[in-house]
């Protein structure tokens, strides 16, 4: 019977590649990331693989060279750079002696070391019991003989039926205590909308440097480290634009190349803040080679989140490691559609906040609509929302409204509940109200 090493402090990293030398900011990204678990690195291996073998992924021979590798550095932990499956993990640890982790399970593995706030605990743990959920593949025996025969016969209930309850149970026990913050969380964005302070969501690449602007925009002392997934844990704090208006910026957990299912599900909720933004900056490490790649995988998860639709301002960070100058550029419409700053120095930061409120003015529109009375949904929602200004009775037992939203809340709200969007685009100095069908 294998049991499984209890340490796992000296590593050895397996690097798959589908074809010849691995890419190179692939690698230095999962060396990386090892090194952020608290790894020891002792030594690493490359396994070039155009498809994986259904047992081990790598072939036999890379597999005895990996295990004289083990053994000659008495190696706790083998962490593998490609996904792999439940059965393949229990194969490796039985050939090799040592524990397995494949990226998904070294992710989980930092974010639990990172989290800090007690949402962010939960939400960790259950993205982790989700991950364990499916790799139940019986790593040790006892308890679980259910043939006949004297001195045989076991419990009815195999410890694989009992671990599958009992993490079954914990899940939904999360998904609860979650619910609950998360109830809180629509709260206070509903206050804030009520409020009418515009919320911007800071989203970016791992280590491009969030956390560093974040401070410096809010004069907050947000833990600051060159690390991947430095800071886990959502922080939000006012803003102050240039011309004394107030917003809200939202420092979100940093993207990654391939992030688990298991972390975007149990970190939707959190998330959600870019979702709801008025506002996204997409911070984007300049001196990165790879940024254009970078660029795509932080717009693949927002497409998950269904925040592809929010407006972006590009803020390029980091122009003090190229001797670059700060700079902006604008859309068509005359708006700012990237920034290039620095946020170390501080250079190119009075560039971004008159982006910011140029972006964050444009949004609002005010107008007169005019609801039935059967309606009162409608209204409702609408006051919910923070978009009423003035009400007024009508004859017909209707109401009039005098509003003031934000354009895309609004065009939301209006194909959701099947309204007119035309109804707004009057001003507001015209008071004939149109009549919602």
């Amino acid at each position: 019977m294998f049991e499984r090493p209890t340490g796992g402090e000296k590593v050895i990293l397996v690097q798959i590649c589908s074809a010849g030398k691995p890419n190179p900011d692939e690698h230095a990204e999962f060396t990386e990331l090892a090194a952020s678990s608290g790894a020891v690195i002792v030594d690493q291996l490359i396994s070039s693989r155009r498809r994986p073998d259904p047992r081990y992924f790598i072939g036999k021979g890379k597999l005895k060279e990996l295990a004289q590798v083990v053994k000659l550095n008495q190696a706790e932990l083998v962490i593998f750079s490609a996904s792999l499956s439940p059965s393949q993990e229990r194969n490796l640890e039985h050939a090799l002696g040592s524990r397995v982790l494949d990226r998904s399970g070294l992710i989980l593995d930092i974010f639990a070391q990172r989290a800090r706030s007690f949402e962010g605990k939960l939400q960790v743990e259950l993205a982790q019991l989700r991950h364990i959920s499916t790799r139940l593949v019986r790593g040790w025996s006892h308890l679980e003989r259910q043939k006949g025969g004297i001195g045989l016969r076991g419990p009815g209930e195999t410890q694989l039926e009992t671990d599958r309850r009992l993490i079954g149970k914990r899940i939904r026990q999360l998904k609860i205590r979650l619910d609950s913050v998360d109830l809180r969380r629509t709260m206070n964005r509903q206050n804030r909308v009520r409020a009418r302070i515009p919320t911007i969501a800071l989203v970016g690449y791992t280590n491009a440097g969030k956390s560093t602007l974040f401070n410096l925009l809010t004069e907050s002392s947000v833990y600051v480290e060159d690390q991947l997934f430095a800071t886990l844990d959502p922080t939000v704090r006012r803003l102050e634009l240039v011309d004394g208006t107030e917003a809200v910026l939202a420092d979100t957990v940093g993207f990654i190349r391939d992030l688990p299912h298991e972390l975007i599900a149990a970190f939707r909720s959190t998330l959600q803040e870019s979702r709801e933004a008025d506002l996204i900056l997409h911070l984007i490490d300049a001196s990165d080679s790879n940024r254009w790649q970078r660029v795509r995988q932080v717009n693949d998860v927002l497409k998950k989140l269904e925040a592809e639709g929010v407006p972006q301002i590009r803020v390029y960070n980091k122009i003090d490691k190229l001797n670059r100058s700060s700079r902006l550029t604008r859309n068509q419409h005359g708006e700012g559609r990237a920034v290039w700053l620095s946020a170390m120095t501080g250079e190119g930061i009075p560039l971004l906040l008159s982006a910011i409120e140029k972006r964050l003015s444009r949004k609002k529109i005010q107008g007169i609509i005019r609801l039935r009375a059967n309606q009162g949904r409608q209204r409702a929602l609408l006051f919910d929302m923070g978009a009423v200004l003035q009400e007024t009775n009508v004859d017909d037992g209707g109401w009039m409204l005098e509003l003031e939203i934000e354009e895309r809340d609004f065009l939301q709200f209006a194909k959701r509940e099947k309204l007119p969007t035309e109804i707004l685009k009057r001003p507001l100095e015209d008071k004939s109200a149109v009549s919602v069908v």
